[in-house]
């Protein structure tokens, strides 16, 4: 049976049309996390959201089809996270963006 070790999930909600330089900003946090030598991410894209500013963001209609959420999952030990966080911060900064991010503990193991 396979064995599950614990990890760290940390969950970074970000606008799609956020900008980081002349990248969409969740496409660099997902490389920067390569560069970090994070165990892997991925980015996801909402089809529905509302948030601070309490707007709806949906892809059912043309005139609401902006910006609509990415969310860019990460899960790694406790420590490269810890290591990520403050290059996340700089990179949010930087970009004069905002974003929200969960982290929480999970149990994560590989099928083969």
């Amino acid at each position: 049976m396979m064995e599950l070790e614990t990890r760290e999930l940390l969950r970074v909600f970000v606008g799609e049309h956020a900008r980081f330089g002349h990248r969409p900003l969740y496409e660099e946090i997902v490389r920067e996390a390569r560069l970090q030598g994070m165990a892997g991410a991925t980015a996801l894209k909402g089809v529905l959201s509302f948030g601070h500013d309490l707007a709806i963001h949906t892809s059912k209609l043309m005139e609401l089809a902006q910006d609509l959420p990415m969310v860019v999952e990460l899960v790694d030990d406790l420590e490269k996270i810890d290591r990520f966080i403050p290059v996340l911060e700089q990179m949010v900064h930087d970009s004069a963006s905002r974003v929200m991010i969960t982290r929480e503990v999970v149990r994560s193991g590989i099928i083969e």
